[in-house]
């Protein structure tokens, strides 16, 4: 078949839509776009020519440019997962393109995704996507690893991929649909990923079971140029951007520590005069001299997957940490000039009311720079999902984006979510808000205006589950025997 024009879409939850708010709070109508995704858009240009990608994150599709196309292909995360399958719905109805879904959500529960879509590409796609392409240029049997697909209404799985080794592929952001207009907004950070996988087993990271637990590496050279060039393509614009920062995306950029080493030395000799920032386990807070190097290179903060406060929830999801590991951590982390952001999760089988204070009254005494909170998540494919199928509330994709979606054993529904809400409005109180102002850097005072203001529409969104969270609850307790 002819394959001369190929079409990207990353769908929204919810998709974006022109809004004044945007300049000020991330998430409701405007996200960062995928780089995963751009960079397979970067791979399949070198096949077709005529390739090109939108993202439900930045702006609205030019359905025009896509319906003509020869294949599309759709990648996604859980939480946009329902609007991505309403989108292949959509293109089904007014295109011949053959669909192609991707991405961790579709990787993982391929018996779903494969119902809207032609072929799904499990895993990551850097060499599957130019293998299905060429099968399909030359009418050839789908037979590579990596794919599923329908045949005579049973789904066929062509067998686990082993994932690529080269990932230098440094993404052409100018692929992405307005990208270049909309990266003035300070709500957007660029992003580079400059590793995958993780030697780790937490029970509800999906990580591991998309990218495995070999760690692979982008050179340092391939970084640095991969870093100018986003410095490049956020700052070359009339008007300055308030915060200037790129943020590493690996999940765990210290797993390889060598590796680490070396990227950080690279930038301290590149001479690029930048501020980062970087995600991480507490491990990190243990090494002097990464710590040093990361202070020296330009980060400004370690975004810490905390997740818990307790030793037996760690225990339960076999994270290996302790609350105490935690605080020392922090501590030295902090001793070294760099800033604490705290990712949390919420809904551990032992939580009970008064969680959601705990976690705040623990943030604030540590003076922890930021927070993400969100209930207990489960991926398809993860073990905490595979654990907690009959105690999920429903399969709503879209919720599963912090909101609570399962009966936790110790505290209702509702009553966590009220707790995720009372964390969050004590953190971000406007007591916290006039003393960062008085008394922080002004970047600092920048960034705390902006999650203000981001988590008080984090809480709006959270207050309009609460009444089916309550009736949730009762019809449970209602269905209990007497």
């Amino acid at each position: 078949m002819k394959i001369d024009k190929a079409r990207f879409i990353e769908p929204g939850n919810p998709p974006y839509r022109r809004s004044i708010k945007n300049l000020y709070t991330y998430e409701k109508y405007i996200r960062t776009p995928s780089v995963g995704l751009l960079t397979l858009t970067t791979i399949v240009k070198t096949a077709v020519d005529d390739t090109f990608m939108y993202s439900e994150s930045i702006s609205k599709i030019k359905w025009n440019d896509v319906w003509d196309a020869d294949i599309i292909f759709i990648g996604f995360f859980t939480f946009a997962a329902t609007r991505a399958y309403e989108l292949a719905q959509y293109i089904k109805e007014h295109s011949k393109a053959i669909l192609v879904m991707g991405g961790l959500h579709a990787s993982m529960n391929y018996t779903e995704a494969v119902r809207y879509a032609d072929y799904v590409l499990l895993g990551e796609g850097d060499e599957s996507v130019l293998e299905l392409i060429e099968a399909l240029r030359n009418d050839r049997r789908i037979d590579f690893p990596g794919v599923a697909y329908k045949s005579e209404n049973a789904i066929q799985f062509t067998g686990k991929r082993p994932p690529p080794m080269n990932i230098d592929t440094i993404p052409d952001r100018d692929l992405l649909y307005r990208y270049r207009k909309m990266a003035g907004h300070n709500t957007l950070w660029l992003q580079i990923h400059a590793s995958r996988g993780c030697p780790h087993n937490c029970d509800y990271c999906a990580v591991v079971r998309h990218f495995g637990r070999d760690v692979r590496t982008r050179s340092p050279e391939n970084i640095l140029e991969d870093m100018r060039r986003s410095i490049e393509f956020q700052d070359k614009r009339p008007l300055p951007r308030l915060y200037r920062i790129l943020w590493f995306t690996d999940d765990n950029f210290f797993a390889d520590r060598e590796w680490a080493l070396s990227v950080l030395r690279s930038i301290i000799k590149s001479g690029i005069r930048y501020s980062f920032t970087v995600q991480a386990r507490y491990e990190v807070g243990f090494d002097d001299e990464m710590l040093g190097l990361l202070k020296e290179a330009g980060f400004v903060e370690i975004a810490m997957g905390i997740e818990f406060l307790e030793d037996e929830a760690f225990a339960q999801y076999h994270k290996r940490c302790t609350r105490d590991d935690v605080i020392r951590s922090i501590k030295n982390i902090q001793k070294h000039g760099l800033n604490v952001r705290g990712l949390f999760i919420v809904g551990a089988d032992h939580h009970t009311k008064g969680v959601g204070d705990r976690l705040a009254d623990f943030v604030m005494k540590y003076d922890i720079r930021g927070v993400l909170i969100q209930s207990m998540y489960f991926v398809p494919g993860t073990p905490v999902y595979e654990a907690n199928k009959s105690r999920l509330l429903h399969l709503d994709w879209s919720k599963y984006n912090g909101n609570v979606v399962h009966f936790p054993k110790n505290i209702s529904p509702y009553d966590l979510q009220t707790e995720i809400i009372r964390a969050s409005a004590k953190i971000y109180s406007p007591k916290n808000l006039l003393h960062a102002l008085l008394h922080r850097k002004w970047r600092e005072k920048l960034i705390f205006v902006g999650e203000f203001l981001w988590q008080m529409s984090v809480r709006a969104d959270l207050k309009k589950e609460l009444p089916y969270l309550e009736n949730a609850g009762k019809e449970r307790n209602d269905c209990k025997p007497a």
